[in-house]
């Protein structure tokens, strides 16, 4: 799939984004924090290739949620802090397979037993906090 680099897609992005840290606030404190962190994980995604897109970049792969953090943090000086911020999220469990198949976890635990500890509230408001810088970042080109 490639994109077509632009504003206007950026904000499209931007907009799926922040509608899947919706979906992931709305499963808060419901006994499912596998499908919260795969939330945060599909707006963090959607996130990240918005502020490529908005650098006249086209999008032709999935360089996964370290790959592009690190990129744009490298190319974007104001950007700094983005892969720490990034880091943290995936050490809590932010994933797109581990968070949906059993085969990432030890027999015969599911992803749905996989992460009874997250705080999911922290995970939200870090995953906020990410989707804020990227749309001020958006928002300056």
């Amino acid at each position: 799939m490639v994109l077509t680099p632009s504003i206007p897609e950026a904000l499209r992005w931007l907009c799926q984004a922040t509608s899947d840290l919706q979906a992931a606030s709305n499963d808060i404190l419901h006994s499912c924090p596998n499908w919260v962190l795969f939330k945060v994980h599909q707006g963090l995604e959607k996130a990240l290739v918005a502020a490529v897109l908005c650098r006249g970049e086209a999008f032709v792969g999935h360089r996964g949620l370290m790959g592009m953090a690190q990129r744009l943090e490298a190319e974007e000086p104001e950007l700094r802090g983005l892969v720490l911020d990034v880091q943290w999220l995936c050490d809590c469990g932010v994933d797109s397979k581990a968070t949906q198949y059993p085969s990432y976890h030890p027999f015969p635990m599911t992803p749905s037993e996989a992460f009874p500890s997250v705080d999911e509230e922290e995970v939200l408001k870090q995953a906020q906090k990410v989707l804020v810088t990227l749309k001020d970042h958006v928002g300056r080109k």
